[in-house]
């Protein structure tokens, strides 16, 4: 959305990019460090006897981006925290409740289960149902539904 805004239709998508501080090419923007080019660089500077920083290190201290606010936000919205989406499967759920209420914490009984069609190992009913908790939106419909039959 950052990005659609500022964009300039009459710039090349690599000058749009450059103008963001957002990189067009992600392998010339993080280089692999060439460990022989720079050892070569370095015994040629001090043949020279020349030990200012190399045109490289300086375009990378010129670089600073005109539009650089669009980066910092774009930046902002990848660190912001994110909803979690994740849901089980209707059967799976209804299948965890089932265990849960017939067998309560007893993993080892619940592996013998005649409804256990995939042959799940307690270690893995465990933390399917350790998954099924973490997820308030189903987890509290189950505990809803077995205070309502309890009563």
């Amino acid at each position: 959305e950052q990005i659609k805004k500022e964009w300039q239709n009459k710039n090349s998508i690599r000058d749009n990019l450059k103008e963001m501080g957002l990189a067009y090419d992600a392998n010339e923007a993080v280089q692999i460090p060439n460990v022989k080019h720079e050892m070569l660089e370095d015994a040629k500077r001090k043949v020279k006897g020349n030990e200012d920083l190399s045109d490289h290190e300086n375009e990378e201290m010129n670089m600073t981006a005109a539009k650089s606010y669009v980066m910092e936000k774009l930046e902002a919205e990848a660190k912001a925290p994110r909803e979690r989406l994740l849901k089980l499967p209707k059967g799976q759920a209804q299948f965890l409740t089932y265990l849960i209420k017939k067998y309560d914490e007893d993993y080892k009984a619940m592996s013998k289960d005649k409804k256990n069609h995939y042959q799940l190992t307690w270690k893995q009913i465990r933390a399917k149902i350790k998954m099924f908790k973490g997820i308030p939106e189903q987890y509290n419909k189950f505990v809803e539904n077995s205070s309502t039959q309890e009563s």
